[in-house]
């Protein structure tokens, strides 16, 4: 089959595209032709690889993915060949106290599939059975592609996790990745206050039309938390969403109200984050962490979606044959919104 994969962790040049031999269906799998599958700043960090991390080479990247079912290797009630379906990402490898309560993603046997587990920038995808969800004949099979891994990170992020309330004030410390712009859209239909940071005029005019309150253009307004504070009258936001890391972190915990949270799913600047703790024993401030989620955030981010007609942002379409070009514009920080595969 014909894929998108590396032989070794490194930059965008270990990236090739070609055959690889066809995925092996064991008992309790099944086997998805692939039609969608949308990229994720974890595709960038899967191929250049971390310490710890373990995958079996040629590695193939990709979580969101929308197909059809053409073979099953055991017994599944809900499922029979030609369905049209889409994977839940989150796959759960082992029993433990986080599973049983409902928190798979805490788990440390939780895996991802395309991190991992081999993904579905390829023509086949070999995924759990129990991960196989049936698509619902009214989604629109490539909204549903571009929100699975974002929307059910989302969902964990700002409700399991930041216990967002309708009403409150959220900054979104910037706007142009598929969490972001998708957790714009949600807070805002919910009925709270957003203020979004973006790079550039076209940037910060698309986060106006997803419905932000507020768009401060971070490359002219290198203190925009002291422009959060000055447009809140010196209290701050209830909640910071912070997946930039090492290069805003110090300015968030300044941003936030006393007392108010800041949540994490990721830090594309950088882990290795330096602040000033007095600011973040002094004000109470909190500092929440989160990823991915379980099948009920996925089950309830779709239906939410899907209910308040909010499509997430799609930048371009590429066809698998040129995926690799696909992860430049994906690396180069340049898109706004989610980047999709077709796969013929």
């Amino acid at each position: 089959m014909k894929a998108i994969f590396f032989q070794e962790h490194g930059p965008i040049s270990v990236l090739r595209y070609g055959s690889v031999p066809d995925p092996v269906v064991r008992p309790g799998e099944a086997l998805i032709k692939v039609h969608f599958c949308a990229l994720n700043r974890l595709d960038i960090w899967v191929r250049t690889g971390w310490k710890g991390l373990k995958v079996e080479f040629p590695h193939i990247t990709g979580s969101d993915i929308v197909g059809e079912l053409v073979e099953l290797n055991g017994v599944s009630k809900s499922l029979k060949i030609g369905d049209k379906v889409f994977v839940n990402p989150g796959v759960i490898s082992s029993f433990d106290e986080w599973v049983m309560k409902g928190e798979p993603s805490v788990s440390p046997g939780y895996k991802i599939i395309g991190e991992q587990l081999r993904g579905g920038l390829a023509e086949y995808v070999v995924v759990p059975i129990q991960n196989v969800l049936k698509l619902p004949d009214n989604r629109d099979p490539i909204s549903v592609c571009c929100s699975i891994l974002c929307g059910m990170t989302v969902w964990r992020m700002l409700f399991s996790r930041a216990h967002l309330k309708p009403g409150e004030s959220v900054l979104v410390v910037g706007a142009g990745g598929g969490v972001n712009s998708l957790c714009i859209q949600i807070c805002k239909k919910i009925g709270c206050y957003v203020i979004a940071l973006a790079g550039g005029k076209e940037k910060v005019d698309l986060a106006y039309k997803l419905g932000a309150d507020l768009v401060l253009d971070y490359k002219k307004n290198k203190t925009w938390h002291l422009a959060v504070l000055d447009h809140t009258k010196s209290r701050g936001v209830d909640i910071v969403v912070d997946n930039v890391g090492k290069n805003t972190i110090q300015q968030s915990i300044i941003a936030v109200k006393r007392g108010g949270r800041i949540v994490t799913v990721g830090n594309t600047s950088g882990w290795d984050l330096n602040f000033d703790n007095r600011y973040l024993f002094a004000k109470q401030v909190s500092i929440i962490g989160s990823t991915m989620g379980s099948e009920l955030d996925l089950v309830e981010s779709q239906n939410f979606l899907h209910r308040e007609k909010i499509t997430p942002v799609i930048h371009q379409i590429f066809e698998l044959k040129d995926g690799i070009k696909a992860l430049k514009v994906l690396e180069s920080g340049k898109h706004f919104g989610k980047i999709v595969i077709n796969v013929p």
